[in-house]
């Protein structure tokens, strides 16, 4: 039964992210990845990890996605806009090259990376049983990883004041 839930759970997250791409109205690639972010909680219950999936669902379905949807529903862009002629020339054999390339190196700097760090991390037995507990994230968040929690939440606030000044000069 776990196996069924995971393929469903799989396909309806890579599904829904492959539409999101390929949208061209704004609000339903947002509503699509409300979608995506309901499937990867699903995951992460299946992986039993219900702080993670209901973090998922707050943080990222919840607060974020109502965040864009405002954002979106601000600007009001009823359609995405077709690429200027000069755009179109990069997708062409060239920029194909050029991701190519820049894709090998990042898979060699990645394979790089594990390299110099070990495999080392992959056992954790340890540092898995230190995290299970939501008081014990709740205090690292809130002690150790202070000054983080609130640069991101500054961070926010800077990008919706942004999107408001950016409306607004539009309408004027």
């Amino acid at each position: 039964m776990d196996v069924l839930a995971f393929y469903a759970f799989a396909a309806i997250a890579v599904l829904a992210s492959l539409l999101v791409i390929g949208q061209g109205n704004p609000m339903h690639s947002v509503m699509l990845l409300i979608v995506s972010f309901g499937a990867l909680a699903g995951l992460y219950v299946l992986l039993d990890a219900p702080f993670t999936a209901v973090t998922q669902i707050i943080v990222y379905a919840g607060a974020i996605m109502v965040l864009f949807l405002f954002v979106v529903m601000l600007l009001n862009v009823p359609r995405e806009e077709p690429a200027p002629a000069g755009v179109a020339t990069l997708l062409g054999p060239t920029g194909m090259r050029i991701g190519a390339v820049l894709s090998l190196l990042l898979a060699g700097e990645m394979l790089w990376a594990l390299g110099r760090v070990g495999l080392g991390w992959l056992n954790q037995g340890a540092a898995a049983s230190s995290v299970s507990s939501v008081r014990a994230i709740g205090s690292g968040i809130f002690t150790d990883h202070a000054f983080a929690f609130e640069a991101t939440s500054v961070l926010i606030l800077v990008a919706m004041l942004g999107a408001v000044v950016l409306a607004r000069r539009e309408h004027s």
